[in-house]
Order: C-alpha cells, then structure tokens, then sequence
C-alpha cells in the first residue's frame, strides 16, 4: 500500500525543488521511479531518449558529462547521478516507509542483497542486450564514452549469467516473501527491474522450473508502485 502520513509540507519543498533526468523504459530510471512511487514522492521528470542518443547531446552533457540516466539535479544546481545514490537521497529527505533498511544489521543486508540483484542479474541483462541491439552497435559501453564497438560473444555470456541468477535467486526466495527478508525494499525494485529488463530486451525470461521468483514477481508486480 502507498498510503503513508507524510509532512505535507516537507514533501512539497521537496518536489519543488529537483528535476529528475530519466528514462523509464531503461531498467536503473525505473528503478527510481518506483522507488519514488513507493514513497509518494514526484517532481519534475524529463524523459530522455537513449536509443537516438539524447543522452549525449551537448545539452545534457552540460549537466551531466558522463551521460549517464539517471540524473538528479537540486535546485542549487547539485548533480547527482547513480541509481542507488538518488534513492539514498530521497531516502533520507523521505524515511517513510523504509526502503534501505531500518537498523545497521537490516540495511547491510538490504544493501547485500541489492547489490547481488545488480552484480548477478542486472549487469548480465545489460550485457547481452547492449551487445545484440543493432541499435548500440557502436556504444557497446553506456554513457558518453565515445565508440565502443559491441561484441556479440559477450551475448551468450550474459544470457548465462542471468540463467545462474534465475537459479540462485529461486533457492533464496524459497525461504523467504520478498529478497531480503519479510519486507519489500529497494532490493526487490532492483530484482523486478532486472527480471522486466532481461525478460523483455535481453529474451531470457523467469525459467518455468523457478516457481518461487514466479510467485514473487506476481505478487510484487501487483504493487501500486509498479502498475503507475
């Protein structure tokens, strides 16, 4: 549920007062725009379009020279990229509900396990599609870092390491409703963007012997947060 009490006037000062440089189709900007969604948290949102390499115009390499989506930018003109970054951010201007951890032991493990989502779906996902989609076949890397041919052997390679995540990821949640324990947190945003992403642009979806990331990614995909 996204009924929580905020300080109504808090929460306006701080929609008032950043812009967030996105694309929702790409899995780390939606990242954050459920972990805003989550909050109850908008602002102003520019959606840039990676494919045609809006990106890397000279406009928003002004603001950001890596080019990278996300971007935060504050009204004093601060620049934050980073997906995990943005949501600390809002994390800590917005604690409610908890979506890093609540205690030192539960946010390093929420942490761990965030981080094993990236490292050990995500980056495999991004792997065989950035070097398979004609589209990139010059930008193998993202971000503004000029040509960088792609390299079609790295496809299978990624594809491989997204079927050891499927795997590993079903033997946690075996044991446990969301992928660091009881509660849904930025984790789990991270688990569901990298499924959506390697399901839909890298063509390997959820394995049907993985019966426990399918009952997951049912009942996570039906929060309001995901649906808007």
């Amino acid at each position: 549920m996204l009924a929580h009490h905020f300080d109504e006037t808090k929460l306006n000062r701080l929609e008032n007062r950043v812009k967030l440089y996105g694309n929702n189709m790409a899995p780390n900007p939606r990242r954050v725009h459920i972990f805003m969604a989550e909050k109850g948290i908008t602002c102003e949102n520019v959606q840039l379009d990676i494919v045609k390499g809006e990106n890397l115009s000279d406009e928003f390499l002004a603001i950001n020279p890596r080019g990278m989506l996300p971007t935060l930018v504050l009204d004093d003109g601060t620049v934050i990229d980073e997906t995990v970054a943005i949501c600390r951010y809002f994390e800590e201007t917005q604690p409610e509900p908890a979506l890093m951890g609540t205690d030192p032991v539960n946010k390093a493990l929420v942490e761990s396990k965030q981080r094993h989502m990236e490292w050990d779906g995500l980056l495999g996902a991004m792997e065989a599609f950035r070097n398979a989609f004609p589209g990139f076949a010059s930008r193998g890397l993202g971000g503004n870092v000029g040509t960088v041919e792609a390299i079609p052997a790295l496809v299978e390679r990624g594809k491989e390491t997204l079927r050891r995540f499927y795997e590993r990821l079903d033997g946690q949640l075996a044991a446990s409703k969301f992928i660091a324990g009881d509660d849904f947190t930025i984790a789990d945003i991270t688990a569901l963007c990298t499924i959506d992403f390697a399901a839909g642009a890298a063509r390997v979806p959820i394995p049907e012997e993985c019966a426990n990331v399918s009952r997951w990614h049912t009942e996570v995909s039906a929060r309001p947060s995901i649906q808007g």
